[in-house]
Order: structure tokens, then C-alpha cells, then sequence
């Protein structure tokens, strides 16, 4: 129990400064994100790169300057404990009326495990769950912008309406041809309107700031008609003379998705109050977790926060256990998951074949690398965690054994909370989404049978998204170095995404060669590698042998994806992103683009 009386100055002392460190680091956090309307508008592409990924590392900045002044000013981590008891009460109290309740909650847990030195989630000090609501909050200053703006068309200024949404975002630039424009979205808005009575609440409400991503600036709302809500987004892009224009609409739930996707980069966002923009979007999405879409948001720490209690909340709802992970064992991480649960839990093994010439620490710094990057829809975002503690009664002994035989060092199984309650203890390990590995999915396919219509259809369309998927990887300058089937992954929608990342590289870092010709008799027969190759030669054409055994596969790739075994393909895309090209990738098809305009 808390203590009822508040007798210590410095515990509001030590929390009024952790809520100012919390409050410096939204108001940075939000002043980057702001400031991707002016790169958008200006076209800084490498500038908002960097900035996504200077973003990133905002968080544990702060974090680590808060406990630096909170140990130089109030010695914190010899504070008596009920002395902290005292600031987590204050700390709550200077929650009242704060816009981002939920957010400075997560902010103080950070700090106060790195004070105390709690290294797993078991502790009393911290905000296990949220003590402040964060349904309703409202900016009530005079020349606050609301979350969202509510537009109320009749059917003839429905087109005029279109063209003031997109006006009251400001952006500085002219449309090439903005009523051109409005009238594609009218007429794919049509589609859904045409036969369809007008209620009396028909409106659309439009979220107030623009979300930006790669070179895309996307408008984000609903239509309301009776019980009836659809979703919507409009992609704005710039022409090849610097012009806006509004390049598709996307409609409905499974487009959103697509576009929030856990396998793309986050969004900049201006907002004052997130937990209104996530409460909005889940009204757009409402399958879709809280969690992944803090993470879509920019706000990944908030998003780990969720998902953890997410987690708890499944295993006290459930009585399966963890296991190890079907399919092909990987030589570098060791996949377990638990059967009910929609993720994967992946650490890195403590030893590696001969083959694999790494180390823990390149292998954290791939993960890295991803995490940072633009994910362009193809490499799944992680979830990583230290000291995670789950009840050892919940795992199977064959993946104790498994962990204990190939990463000893990440595992402990004590009870150290001292509640007689053994847990299992892993020190480092990520979270993903879990797919339906490619290799898997194929096989299916042909376990079914080609001449079953279904199959071949699955087998065409896994084959052809997979070559796909390597390309968005090259326009995002990624290499993914293990290209075989059993590192990609296919999702609910049928979209192939990469996650397996200890061998990736930039594609400008990478030398792209053709096999040289032999020189004799001698040279041609030998089944050995009989030229010199650098530790990042990459012969395309010798990708072949590996992914192409099977005929009908072959078939369909060559059909398709035939580039992809020509160094000409991949060294052409090196030049050009080294020379400064941004590639567009953008979350719809291109048959979705209102200008018909090929992509890159």
C-alpha cells in the first residue's frame, strides 16, 4: 500500500522534474514532427530520412538526461522507498489535466527502473497500469486546433467541400490542378454515394494534421452516413515539376491497414493530444491494436508500454504454452511463440555455424538498422525488450532445453521476486508479427496440388509479391543478403515481408558483379568458387540455383522478376540512389493512382 501522507519536499521535487523531462521531450518530439510539413513542402527528402531517423532516438535522450539530473540534484537512487512511493502520488497529481497523461505514465516508468535499477516489469513503483484516463482529454485554449475537422456537404457542394479539406491543410506549393483532382476523389467517393441515401448526419470528418512519410503527405478520414462510417486516405505527392497533386483515394478498412502497416516506417504527426488521434484511428481500424498504432505514430515506447500489457492480459487469459516456433530453425536467432498469440519471440544465439561470420553486437545493430529505416512496407517493425519474465509453468521443457543448449546466456530461471512463483527470465530478446513463412506457404500450395485453380494462384501470386517485395527493398536502398524463401514472411493480406535481418546491408554498401568468364577447361569444371570475391561481392546471376528448383516457380519468376538475377538491375538502382534519388514507394497498388503515372 501507498502511504497516505505526501512528507517529503524532495519527492515532488524529483517528480516535478521528471515531468519536466517528460514535457521537453514531447515538445521536441512534436516540434521534428512539425517540421516535416515544411520538408514535405520543399521536397527535402534526405532531410526527412535523417529526421526519421534522429527521431527515433529522441526518447532515450531524454530519458537518460532526466536521470542524470534527478542523480545530480536529489542523489535519487539512494532515496528510501517510501520516498518513491511519495513521487509516483505527486507524479500523478501533475498528471491532472496534462494532454499527454498516458505518454509522461511510460516516460516516468523508464526513468524510475533506470534509478532503482528494476530490470524486469514486476514493480511496484511504476504505472502498470494507467492511473490517469485519457478518454476525452481537450485542449481548451482559445486557438487550439481540434483533433478533427467535421465538414457537412450536401451532394452538389460535395466537390467544393473536397477542395476546402484539402485548402484548410495550408500546404505551401501550388496543385497542378487541384479541382482536377478533387473531382477523381469525388468520383471514387461517387462509387460509394451514387445509390445510396443521404442521412442526416452525413459528414466528413477529416483529421486536422497531415501525415507524413517518404515523400508522401496523406490525408486521414472518415465519411458518416447513418450507421455507416468509411474510411479514407489521399496520398499527396509532388510531380516531376514540384507540383501537389492528389495521386489516389483509398477506401475502407483493409486500405488503412495497409497503410498503418507494422511493415512501414513510422509517420510524423503534429499533434497535441495523440491518445485522441489513436482513439480516431482505431475508429477507422478497430481490429487493429492500440499498440501498433502508437507505433505507426511515432510513439514506439508507448507502443512497447501497450503491448506488454497486452501481453499480460493474454496470459491470464490463457493456458497454452510457448514453444518452439515451427518451420526451419534459423543458425543466428532462436524463434519460439506461443500458439494463441499473433507474435514471435526471437533471441540471438549465443553461437553461430562458421558460415555465419558475426557477432551479438552486429546482429542488435542490423535490428537497429531496420528499426531506423524507411520499412517501405516489407521489413517487419520489432518490439525489443530486456529482462522479460514469463511464468515457467508456461513453457514447454524441449524450448527451456532449446535456450539453455544454444543461448544459455540469455536465460535465468529463479524466482526472483521471492513469491515462490518460478519464472523464466530472457535478458534480450525482439517481438514481431507472426507470418506465414513463405517457404511454408508455397509449400502448400503444391502439397494441394498446381492443377487445383486456388493453388496455382497462391504459388503465382507468393512468387510474384516475393520478387516484388526484393524490389521495395532495392528503392529503399536495402540489400536482405538471404534471400531464401524461409526469411520472408506473408501476411493477413497476402502482402510478402522480409524479417530476417543478420545479413542485410545497405545497397550502396555492396559491389554487384557478374560471374567472370572462365579462362580454361580447368576453371569451367571446377565445382568450386575459382575467382577472387570481397566480403561484399554479390553475383545476382548465382541466385538461381538457390530459389529457382522448382519449375513452375521458375516460370513464373523468370515471367516476372528475371532482373533480379542481372547485376546490371541492381548496380543501376546503387547509382542512383548514391547520386540522390529517392525511390517512390507508396502502400497501394499501382492500378489504386488516379494519374495512371508508372512508378520508379
Amino acid at each position: 500500500m501507498f502511504p497516505q501522507r505526501l512528507d517529503s519536499p524532495q519527492a515532488y521535487d524529483i517528480a516535478k522534474a521528471m515531468m519536466d523531462g517528460f514535457n521537453r521531450h514531447y515538445r521536441l518530439f512534436r516540434t521534428e514532427s512539425a517540421r516535416a510539413k515544411h520538408r514535405f513542402e520543399t521536397a527535402d527528402w534526405h532531410g526527412q530520412q535523417r529526421a526519421q531517423r534522429e527521431r527515433i532516438e529522441f526518447y532515450d535522450l531524454r530519458v537518460k538526461e532526466c536521470v542524470r539530473r534527478l542523480e545530480k540534484e536529489y542523489d535519487a537512487g539512494t532515496q528510501p522507498m517510501d520516498v518513491w512511493h511519495q513521487v509516483k502520488l505527486h507524479y500523478i497529481g501533475l498528471l491532472v489535466n496534462h494532454h499527454q497523461p498516458e505518454l509522461a505514465e511510460t516516460f516516468f516508468n523508464s526513468v524510475t527502473c533506470k534509478i532503482l535499477h528494476r530490470t524486469h516489469f514486476h514493480n511496484d513503483f511504476i504505472f502498470v497500469r494507467p492511473a490517469v484516463s485519457t478518454e476525452y482529454i481537450e485542449n481548451e485554449e482559445p486557438a487550439a486546433r481540434p483533433t478533427y475537422r467535421a465538414y457537412y456537404p450536401s451532394r452538389e457542394s460535395l466537390h467544393d467541400t473536397l477542395t476546402r479539406i484539402i485548402d484548410n491543410f495550408q500546404l505551401q506549393g501550388s496543385f497542378a490542378d487541384l479541382p482536377r483532382d478533387t473531382g477523381h476523389v469525388l468520383r471514387a467517393m461517387q462509387g460509394r454515394l451514387d445509390k445510396v441515401r443521404l442521412r442526416a448526419n452525413f459528414q466528413i470528418q477529416v483529421l486536422a494534421s497531415l501525415f507524413f512519410r517518404n515523400k508522401g503527405a496523406y490525408v486521414v478520414g472518415k465519411i458518416i452516413n447513418g450507421f455507416q462510417e468509411v474510411p479514407f486516405a489521399l496520398p499527396i505527392l509532388h510531380d516531376d515539376e514540384g507540383r501537389l497533386y492528389i495521386d489516389a483515394a483509398l477506401f475502407g478498412e483493409d486500405d488503412l491497414q495497409m497503410l498503418f502497416s507494422f511493415a512501414r516506417a513510422y509517420f510524423m504527426v503534429d499533434m497535441e493530444i495523440p491518445s485522441a488521434y489513436v482513439q480516431f484511428l482505431r475508429s477507422l481500424m478497430p481490429r487493429k491494436p492500440r499498440a501498433e498504432i502508437y507505433n505507426a505514430l511515432g510513439l514506439a515506447k508507448q507502443g512497447k508500454t501497450l503491448f506488454y500489457r497486452d501481453f499480460l492480459y493474454h496470459l491470464k487469459h490463457s493456458s497454452d504454452r510457448f514453444r518452439i516456433a515451427p518451420g526451419i530453425k534459423g543458425m543466428v536467432m532462436l524463434v519460439f511463440d506461443l500458439p494463441s498469440f499473433p507474435f514471435v519471440f526471437k533471441l540471438i544465439k549465443d553461437f553461430f555455424p562458421h558460415q555465419k561470420e558475426t557477432t551479438r553486437e552486429q546482429i542488435k545493430a542490423k535490428y537497429l538498422l531496420v528499426k531506423q529505416h524507411d520499412r517501405v512496407g516489407r521489413m517487419a517493425d520489432t518490439l525489443e525488450y530486456s529482462e522479460v519474465a514469463f511464468p515457467r509453468d508456461r513453457f514447454d521443457d524441449e524450448l527451456i532445453a532449446e535456450i539453455q543448449k544454444f543461448a544459455p546466456s540469455q536465460l535465468e530461471i529463479s524466482d526472483r521476486d521471492g513469491d515462490g512463483q518460478t519464472e523464466v527470465i530472457i535478458k534480450h530478446l525482439y517481438i514481431e508479427r507472426r507470418m506465414i513463412p513463405l517457404n511454408i506457404y508455397l509449400q502448400e500450395a503444391f502439397d494441394t496440388g498446381l492443377s487445383d485453380n486456388r493453388a496455382r494462384q497462391q504459388m503465382e501470386h507468393s512468387v510474384i509479391e516475393y520478387g516484388n517485395a526484393i524490389k521495395d527493398l532495392v528503392a529503399a536502398n536495402i540489400f536482405p543478403g538471404d534471400m531464401l524463401w524461409k526469411n520472408f514472411g506473408v501476411t493477413r493480406n497476402g502482402k510478402v515481408v522480409f524479417y530476417d535481418y543478420d545479413e542485410i546491408e545497405y545497397l550502396t554498401d555492396c559491389h554487384f558483379r557478374r560471374v567472370p568468364t572462365p579462362r580454361n577447361e580447368e576453371e569451367e569444371m571446377s565445382g568450386e568458387i575459382w575467382y577472387a570475391v570481397g566480403p561484399r561481392d554479390v553475383f545476382p546471376e548465382t541466385f538461381g540455383p538457390f530459389l529457382l528448383g522448382n519449375d513452375a516457380v521458375r516460370a513464373v519468376f523468370m515471367q516476372h522478376h528475371s532482373d533480379l538475377l542481372d547485376a546490371a538491375f541492381w548496380q543501376s538502382h546503387k547509382e542512383r540512389i548514391q547520386a540522390g534519388h529517392v525511390y517512390d514507394v507508396f502502400p497501394y497498388d499501382t492500378d489504386r493512382r488516379f494519374t495512371g503515372a508508372p512508378r520508379d
